[in-house]
């Protein structure tokens, strides 16, 4: 029930609720960051043709040779365009990017001081005002109610904070999307 909620029913594959946080039309470039599931690219394109959107998969997390995801390609193909990144050294210029968007996939970077590397280089390519959206399920008593010891493999609000601090980003906001998952917003300021 808690997963038909949080990924069936909610806006998280939508983004409809960015629209006072992102300016789309005024949105030149953005980077939409998966891990080895991408069920948003398409629809990101459709909607907003005039974005280059540059669409990442990071590369060696955890789920890449997962059956689900086998199932989940079918459904959802890979972007022909996709690229693989690793997430301490993003392939892209220094103040290139309005909007990065990282749909539960940062919580698949383990190693603490490779998110630390990952917003470092995130604030190096984001044009100054520039966005992350983040939206996560957090480690949290919710979590644990309904995904038991699976909540584990989710960080704790503690963590995403320490992970994003040393970069110098801010973080502007942090709201519910659904009682399972988080939407945090960092700004590069």
């Amino acid at each position: 029930m808690a997963s038909y909620i949080l990924y069936d029913t909610s806006d998280l594959y939508e983004l409809n609720d960015l629209k006072h946080d992102i300016d789309w039309n005024a949105t030149e470039n953005a980077i939409l960051i998966h891990a080895s599931f991408d069920p948003l690219s398409r629809r990101l394109e459709e909607k907003y043709p005039h974005i280059e959107l540059t669409v990442c998969d990071i590369y060696g997390n955890r789920h890449e040779d997962e059956r689900g995801i086998e199932v989940s390609k079918k459904i959802f193909p890979p972007n022909p365009r996709e690229i693989r990144i690793s997430p301490d050294q993003l392939p892209f210029e220094d103040n290139s990017q309005d909007v990065i968007l990282a749909v539960t996939a940062l919580h698949e970077i383990l190693d603490h001081e490779k998110r630390v590397l990952f917003f470092k280089e995130a604030k190096r390519i984001l044009k100054k005002g520039g966005l992350i959206i983040i939206s996560e399920q957090f480690r949290d008593t919710t979590n644990f109610i309904f995904f038991n010891i699976g909540a584990f493999h989710f960080l704790s609000w503690k963590q995403w904070k320490s992970s994003i601090a040393p970069s110098g980003l801010k973080i502007i906001g942090n709201k519910k999307i659904t009682p399972f998952a988080n939407m945090l917003i960092v700004e590069n300021n």
